[in-house]
């Protein structure tokens, strides 16, 4: 009921400014036709409503077209943060890195969302030796090393 009276209200208060807006414009084209002036571009509150929206609009789509890959980057980062302190935990353990990254998840349903970055590729993980690692997010381009990695 509220909502239907707040709507209620704002749809008279638009009828209101586009009705003030013809009797602004009915004057301006009276007083055009008497000093024989040309016809001045008038825009309606209805059409400065579609312009501002539109605006927004394609404000909202700039911001988030830009920070999309941030947020990709910041979740990845999550997750490699998580993957190193799994990893840290089978080392002391076990007195070694496992050999790939499903070892460390064990099927454990909480961490199966580790094994994929959120442009859905697996990450990248090579033991080295028995107390060194490489793990990284491929990035956007799924590429291993190229200036998108994550490490």
């Amino acid at each position: 009921m509220i909502g239907f009276l707040i709507e209620f209200f704002a749809e008279i208060g638009l009828e209101i400014q586009q009705l003030l807006f013809l009797k602004k414009r009915k004057k301006r084209r009276a007083y055009e036709r008497e000093n024989n002036l040309p016809k001045k571009r008038m825009i309606s509150p209805f059409m400065r409503t579609y312009i501002v929206v539109f605006i927004l609009f394609l404000m909202i789509i700039a911001i988030i077209q830009f920070n999309v890959f941030s947020i990709f980057h910041n979740k990845n980062e999550q997750h490699l943060i998580e993957l190193r302190e799994l990893l840290l935990r089978e080392k002391t353990f076990n007195g070694t890195y496992p050999n790939n990254l499903e070892e460390v998840i064990r099927n454990n349903p909480l961490h199966k969302h580790l094994l994929k970055d959120h442009w859905g590729s697996p990450f990248y993980y090579k033991k080295i030796n028995e107390n060194e690692y490489i793990l990284k997010s491929l990035g956007k381009d799924k590429t291993l090393n190229t200036e998108d990695d994550i490490e």
